[in-house]
């Protein structure tokens, strides 16, 4: 159990900032998921291209960097939503522009590239849909009392 923080009852968290870490979860496996199927299930796949571009070999360190790059990316979204659960204000709002952002990018994305059907195109905005609704209880009345009675201590 966590500690008290401004007015909150010993070990409990307000109902918005857990829904947010949860739907921020939630974004984060879809994330992988989503990377998974793009790379190796979903024709085209991303391994399938690359092979037939640049060779098997390149295409096996292009995915691996890929790979890595999204881990390190997705470690650090986690890093900042483990310190919003927490109560820091500052990680609300980096949520916040990440969800607002991805959610303008999948607006962009869709107009440009148009919608197709399947699998594919609907599991890949999910992250994004997901990001944007974990920002909604963040400020949320209860929530925004959180993070207003915390000290600033980093």
């Amino acid at each position: 159990m966590s500690g008290t923080t401004g007015g909150e009852a010993k070990g409990v968290r307000p109902k918005g900032a857990e829904m947010a870490w949860r739907l921020t979860l939630a974004a984060v496996a879809a994330t992988v998921v989503d990377w998974v199927l793009g790379a190796f299930v979903i024709e085209p796949t991303g391994l399938g291209e690359l092979t037939a571009y640049s060779g098997a070999d390149d295409a096996a360190r292009r995915l691996a960097l890929s790979g890595g790059v999204l881990l390190v990316m997705l470690a650090g979204w986690l890093a900042v939503a483990v310190r919003m659960r927490a109560g820091r204000a500052w990680a609300r709002t980096v949520l916040g522009v990440v969800g607002a952002g991805g959610l303008l990018f999948l607006a962009t994305d869709l107009s440009m590239s148009g919608t197709q059907p399947g699998i594919g195109p609907a599991l890949a905005g999910l992250p994004e849909l997901l990001a944007a609704a974990a920002v909604v209880p963040m400020f949320l009345p209860g929530a925004r009392a959180r993070f207003r009675a915390r000290p600033h201590r980093g």
